[in-house]
């Protein structure tokens, strides 16, 4: 629950960490404004603060058009909770209510549509509707200020039900027409007949706190590339994503304060997803200030932080390819299980919908996988057959690993599977449903960053909720070879991988 008194706090401090957490509703104008906005110097008694920008809408307030709380960073909240309203919001962010509706959502989360409702008015002060309705208008803002879409296009792709929904709530969250807020766009969009900007691209800045070590997130993910489904060059990582109404193209550039993404996509209805799974790729809804603080309680890890401040946990844009990466990684290293992984994509051969001259591929779908050939898997047989097991549990439903999946529950379905120990469920846990506080303790790679860094036994539990980045600490410190940040100089010894799979138990084991 948001206390008033520390909300006022922040809003006279302009302070640019609260942003997304709330906003900022002034009475007296009708408006509502990111904590930070610099046109703002309201009184106590003229204010009200909502978690959702959806909850200010609800009760009459507009978008400001100076601070634009449209285009902030999301609400770190949400990363952390895995409670239903949590799951919840990953999942309207992922548009789960654009293509299922409020009952589809009820139906993945288990409840039903009053009660769900019920529970996240209670809390956020707007239902699920709503949300989405925020979403919605937000997408289109971005389609009608960087495209060239006719605004009924707009209207379609960003989820709208009609041209006169759309024009409505656009004229109630920005106090103006769609036609009105293309005209006042600084940049004018470019249009699809420059031969030099493909079909289908849209420019984006994603928005991000601050300290954000952004080369060092674009790094891990970059150095883990599959060929012909993603690329790396040392400062561009691009990929290729399945998503619910086609294939796109993401190409991302790390900035100080945020990303810059290029975006193409075969149906605009896709935009709002394609930037949610960047974010959650990217981890860019962090706090790193909380992260920090937490993880530098002892000198273990605070000489780490202090070397990399705002470091990010990276996610995944496809859980189920984070589960089958997981399970080939077994007693593989980084660039054997790319290989492989490589090898099962090409084999599979889900080609991309998109023209491109480095990407080919999307990854393949549970069910592909789980009816590929056996040439398709250049790996024990005993792994292939836990691939299998694992694709055909996910295509069936019995094991859910998606932005709203619940992660205890995903992790012990996992468990239950012939071949899948906790490194990998807990794996999973960490990248593929992006939880916040995973500590990998047996990992080998994790343990022996802790011996070379020396100096007293540290307690893991004291970085909660936030051990995941820790192991990202550990896992990169262990990756350079130079002494640690502490000054301790390591004893030699042959350097392992950055992050190898622990001792295998009796399920990690190949048979």
């Amino acid at each position: 629950m948001l206390d008033p008194d520390q909300c006022y706090v922040a809003v006279q401090s302009r302070d640019h960490r609260f942003d997304g957490w709330f906003v900022t509703a002034v009475r007296t104008t009708g408006i509502y404004c990111r904590p930070s906005c610099p046109a703002i110097t309201p009184k106590r008694t003229n204010v009200d603060f909502f978690a959702t920008a959806a909850a200010a809408q609800q009760r009459g307030f507009r978008a400001c058009k100076r601070c634009r709380p449209d285009a902030s960073p999301g609400s770190p909240e949400w990363n952390v909770r895995q409670d239903v309203i949590g799951r919840a919001m990953r999942l309207i962010s992922d548009g789960v209510v654009e293509r299922d509706g409020v009952a589809g959502l009820a139906s993945r989360l288990g409840y039903s549509e009053r009660h769900l409702n019920r529970l996240m008015t209670e809390e956020l002060g707007a239902g699920p509707l709503a949300i989405a309705r925020a979403q919605r208008a937000h997408t289109a803002r971005l389609l009608i200020e960087t495209t060239d879409l006719s605004l009924t296009d707009v209207a379609f792709a960003a989820g709208f039900g009609s041209v006169r929904q759309f024009n409505d709530t656009i004229r109630e969250v920005f106090a103006t027409s769609p036609s009105g807020l293309r005209a006042a766009t600084a940049s004018p969009p470019r249009v699809t007949t420059d031969h030099h900007v493909p079909i289908g691209l849209v420019r984006l800045r994603l928005p991000t706190r601050s300290p954000f070590a952004g080369d060092d997130v674009l790094a891990f993910v970059g150095q883990r590339a599959i060929p012909g489904v993603e690329s790396w060059d040392g400062s561009t990582y691009r990929r290729a994503l399945a998503l619910p109404n086609g294939h796109g193209i993401v190409e991302l550039v790390a900035r100080p304060d945020h990303v810059a993404a290029d975006v193409r996509l075969a149906s605009w209805s896709d935009l709002g997803a394609a930037v949610q799974r960047i974010r959650r790729l990217l981890d860019l809804d962090a706090d790193p200030e909380a992260v920090d603080a937490a993880l530098s309680s002892e000198p273990t890890m605070a000489a780490l932080v202090a070397a990399t401040p705002g470091r990010r946990s990276p996610g995944s844009t496809d859980p189920f390819e984070t589960c089958v990466r997981a399970v080939i990684g077994q007693q593989v290293s980084v660039a054997g299980a790319t290989t492989v992984t490589a090898h099962l994509v090409a084999t599979i051969d889900d080609r991309l919908q998109l023209d491109d001259p480095e990407l080919t591929h999307v990854f393949p779908t549970p069910a592909l996988t789980a009816n590929a050939i056996d040439e398709a898997f250049a790996m024990p047989s005993a792994r292939r057959d836990t691939v299998r097991r694992l694709a055909d549990a996910v295509a069936g439903g019995a094991i859910a690993v998606d932005a709203g999946a619940e992660p205890v529950a995903a992790r012990a379905a996992l468990l239950d599977l012939k071949g899948i120990g906790p490194w990998t469920a807990d794996y999973v846990m960490m990248r593929g449903l992006s939880h916040p506080d995973v500590f990998l303790g047996g990992d080998l790679g994790v343990r022996h960053a802790l011996d070379r860094l020396g100096g007293p036994a540290p307690h893991p539990e004291r970085w909660a909720p936030w051990r995941s980045y820790a192991v990202h600490h550990l896992w990169a410190f262990l990756a350079t070879p130079a002494a640690g940040p502490t000054g301790h100089t390591p004893r030699p010894h042959r350097p392992p991988r950055p992050d190898p799979p622990t001792r295998p138990t009796r399920k990690d084991r190949s048979r």
